[in-house]
């Protein structure tokens, strides 16, 4: 990914040296990478908003509105899949790594793949 903004679910405060949320649903915030040719320009996060049971559409909805391109999760629900999938945000599978730099550099270099559906979880607490 040379240009865009990749988004990953974030523990804490977020931010480059800070680690991944297990589940992207209940992450506190959203590290926010803006790339232009391949380089890293700027580095911001975004809290995520509290969504209920089912509310599975709500970061789906605040990341786009924030003109995500691309998401890092270790897993994810089908149904926010499909919602990324339709409103134009690209999702990439890393399930290993618990810092945010590496996967980061991963995704701009094109070392990460996509999720693929058989891959996603079941969703809510039980991971």
């Amino acid at each position: 990914m040379k240009n865009g903004r990749i988004a990953i679910p974030s523990n804490g405060e977020g931010g480059l040296k800070g680690t991944r949320a297990g589940h992207f649903g209940h992450c506190d915030v959203f590290t926010l990478v803006d790339v232009t040719d391949g380089e890293i320009t700027k580095i911001s996060t975004l809290a995520n908003q509290e969504h209920v049971q089912g509310g599975c559409m709500v970061p789906v909805n605040l990341l786009s509105e924030n003109r995500v391109n691309a998401l890092v999760v270790g897993g994810i629900g089908m149904r926010p899949l499909m919602g990324f999938r339709q409103v134009g945000i690209d999702v990439f599978h890393d399930a290993e790594r618990a810092e945010i730099e590496p996967v980061v550099m991963d995704l701009i270099q094109g070392k990460l793949p996509e999720i693929r559906n058989d891959q996603v979880c079941g969703g809510g607490g039980g991971q």
